[in-house]
């Protein structure tokens, strides 16, 4: 049956007319597990990670997930198998990350607004390094560590002023952004942190956003990098670490980003000879393409204008189109003889973005149709809320012929936890 459907990864295919997650088709996942339901592909992943770890093979580096695009502990414990560590944002990443099992050693953690307890705590785990946001930051770290009898090994975050040519909202290495420090700003930081005696200083890190199809600006980013590196050891201090962040892009619609692996290559190829550990924070092209949000359709709906084919999904579940205007690809269970015809895909959210595709091409839809959204591995749970009342989706990891179930689906119990009356 001919049809021109692309779920965006090689392990979701169509089997005579049929969408399969690697050897488990998506009709009995349904069935199964019902929806909305975010479905994995575990060897995905872990292609994914492989391809980073052979670009970079022969020389010292830590591969730390971005734990924000995707903190399913399934996930991330199979990902702390494979030697993964994790890139954290919050005291709540940090106890994720400890529960799936990556060693504090592996863990660094970024941030503009690490609070005290945040902090406090992973002093206690031990983890490898802050990556530091601000001359404030520095100061109460400081401070904390010395009160807690420890000394807090950081890098600071640089800014390298450099755009990434990417969505303004997920663009974060230019000086008008909130994150880092300017160039030079940070050699004053560095000065004043070497000085200190609960800090010791082991790395320099940058991260100028997300979502990347040019890796140009990254390399960019990491030549400025090496050079600043070059002027601190020039002033006596020493930088064993260079964390270079993340941002590499997935395929959405027609695009097409480097491989994990061609980039990490092409990372290697600069520094192979500098002495150092490189760390990088993928998340996006780790898990994004690696991801679907299976719904159902609950009414299509007509005007004089548009057909509007009503799913059980909405922004809710899957944020990303609402809040970037992002394109999701929207690929039908089971491929029907006839025209695929031009429609919106939208959501029950009582807002006007509660869309996640215009003139989407799709065969006839009914009600109890089944729909993947596609590319929806990376931001898509994580991103999730409880808005107008909607309940979660549930997670589901497959691997080859084996499925399970890896986060339960919210209940109407779960809308009330927490609240006093």
């Amino acid at each position: 049956m001919n049809h021109n459907y692309d779920a965006k990864s090689r392990y979701f295919q169509y089997r005579e007319g049929r969408l399969f997650v690697e050897n488990v088709s998506v009709e009995a996942l349904a069935a199964e597990y019902g929806s909305p339901t975010y479905v994995y592909s575990q060897n995905d992943i872990l292609d994914a990670f492989n391809g980073y770890k052979k670009g970079l093979e022969g020389i010292p580096h830590l591969i730390a997930f971005a734990i924000k695009a995707n903190g399913n502990l399934a996930i991330l414990k199979r990902l702390a198998e494979e030697g993964a560590g994790a890139d954290l944002t919050s005291g709540g990443e940090l106890m994720l990350s400890l529960k799936a099992g990556i060693p504090a050693g592996r863990m660094i953690y970024s941030g503009v607004g690490k609070t005290d307890d945040e902090i406090k705590r992973a002093l206690d785990a031990g983890i490898l390094m802050f990556n530091v946001e601000s001359e404030p930051e520095l100061q109460r770290l400081a401070y904390l560590a010395d009160q807690s009898g420890k000394v807090a090994p950081i890098a600071i975050r640089v800014n390298p002023n450099i755009d990434a040519n990417t969505h303004p909202k997920i663009s974060t290495g230019l000086n008008k952004h909130k994150f880092g420090v300017p160039v030079e700003a940070a050699y004053d930081l560095y000065q004043k942190a070497a000085g200190m005696k609960a800090l010791k200083v082991i790395g320099i890190a940058a991260h100028i956003g997300s979502s990347l199809m040019d890796t140009k600006p990254l390399l960019d980013s990491l030549n400025l990098l090496m050079d600043f590196r070059s002027n601190l050891q020039d002033q006596g201090i020493e930088i064993p670490y260079l964390d270079m962040g993340g941002g590499l892009g997935i395929q959405y619609e027609s695009d097409a980003p480097e491989t994990p692996s061609d980039y990490a290559h092409k990372l290697k190829e600069r520094i192979k000879d500098a002495g150092i550990t490189l760390i990088i924070e993928p998340g996006r092209s780790m898990v994004g393409n690696a991801g679907l949000l299976l719904c159902r359709v609950t009414y299509v709906k007509k005007n004089d204008e548009r057909t509007f084919v009503i799913v059980d999904a909405g922004m809710n579940s899957l944020a990303r189109p609402a809040i970037y205007g992002a394109f999701h690809d929207i690929v039908p269970e089971n491929v029907k003889n006839g025209e695929a015809k031009k429609v919106d895909v939208v959501g029950p959210i009582c807002e006007s973005s509660d869309v996640f595709g215009r003139e989407m091409p799709l065969p006839e839809c009914e009600t109890g149709d089944i729909l993947a959204i596609c590319s929806a591995g990376a931001y898509g749970f994580s991103m999730s809320s409880n808005y107008n009342g909607q309940l979660k989706p549930a997670e589901v990891m497959v691997d080859g012929d084996n499925h399970r179930l890896v986060r339960q689906r919210e209940t109407y119990d779960d809308l009330f936890r927490g609240q006093v009356e």
